[in-house]
């Protein structure tokens, strides 16, 4: 991004050699080949662009002559999705790290330069290896998987809330605190189809928002309060979308826990897991989110168990 006075804030205006300039041109030891795939802002991205983009990062992972690391810069609001979707579908033989900055070229703080030099030496480091998809800002190294963006503004803005990060970058290179994952699970849906809504719950809420989406989604996840809890008054729609044979997935609000069964009161979270609502596990809500997209696209049950 750049700061446009025509359009009155910031917009997209560096391609890949662009970035590549303003960090000085290079990384010691690490040689680049620069691809130019779009240049979007992260919301401009829905379940098409992104699976397009897995894609191409699985087929330059797959090639017989892969590189030692992919970095990709990504818009941060939409980072995590990105992140979590290659986490899960493509396998983790190349390190692949996305990276992306809070400040823009414009600013005189911006913190472009120093994540793509820390994403870089991640991606091209060889304890890098068989880790797959991270993201690597402001000096910490995030499991895809697990990475969420907790911060609307600060320059230190993505976070571990269901894990922890599984590294630093030093003034000595990359740091990890945990070996790789041995054979992770991954799903390998066909293409990005199911439609999957995200619906937060409030006080007094009667159904409503749960009753009008019901016929245009294949799933839905919703936020519910802290271990689960929900006002009854939303209970009739969730049998509904149930006797559908539409997958509910129960997600928090609260940016840290899980969700959990041991409220018995009407609209408690036990009620809804007895009634064959999912947990959602230990996954922010847009991990969730993606995860029963994915499941669904796949035809297997969330957590990408085998059927």
């Amino acid at each position: 991004m750049q700061r446009s006075a025509e359009a009155g804030g910031n917009v997209p205006a560096l391609d890949g050699h662009g970035l590549i300039g303003l960090i000085g041109g290079s990384v010691p030891g690490v040689e680049l080949r620069v691809e130019d795939w779009e240049r979007l802002p992260g919301v401009h991205r829905g379940p098409a662009e992104i699976w397009a983009l897995r894609q191409r990062v699985l087929a330059i992972a797959s090639d017989p002559s892969p590189p030692d690391g992919v970095v990709i810069t990504h818009g941060t609001d939409t980072m995590e999705e990105t992140a979590y979707l290659l986490a899960r579908t493509v396998p983790p033989t190349v390190p692949i790290v996305l990276t992306g900055a809070m400040r823009t070229s414009s600013d005189p703080d911006w913190d472009g330069p120093r994540n793509l030099r820390e994403a870089l030496l991640v991606a091209s480091d060889e304890a890098s290896q068989g880790r797959g998809t991270m993201v690597v800002f402001a000096g910490k190294i995030l499991a895809g998987r697990d990475v969420a963006k907790l911060d609307a503004f600060s320059p230190d803005a993505f976070g571990a809330p269901h894990a922890a990060p599984i590294g630093i970058v030093t003034a000595l290179g990359p740091q990890f605190e945990f070996p790789p994952e041995p054979n992770p699970s991954l799903l390998s849906p066909r293409g990005l189809t199911a439609r999957v809504a995200i619906i937060p719950l409030f006080l007094g809420d009667d159904g409503g928002l749960l009753d009008l989406a019901r016929s245009r989604f294949d799933g839905v996840v919703i936020e519910a309060f802290g271990r689960g809890n929900a006002p009854p008054g939303v209970l009739p729609a969730i049998a509904r979308w149930l006797a559908d044979g539409k997958p509910v997935v129960l997600a928090s609000r609260c940016p840290f826990g899980e969700v959990g069964g041991e409220y018995a009161f009407e609209g408690g979270g036990g009620q809804l897991l007895r009634m064959g609502v999912i947990p959602a596990g230990a996954r922010a809500t847009s991990a969730a989110r993606l995860e029963l997209m994915l499941c669904l696209s796949a035809g297997v049950p969330y957590a990408g168990l085998a059927a």
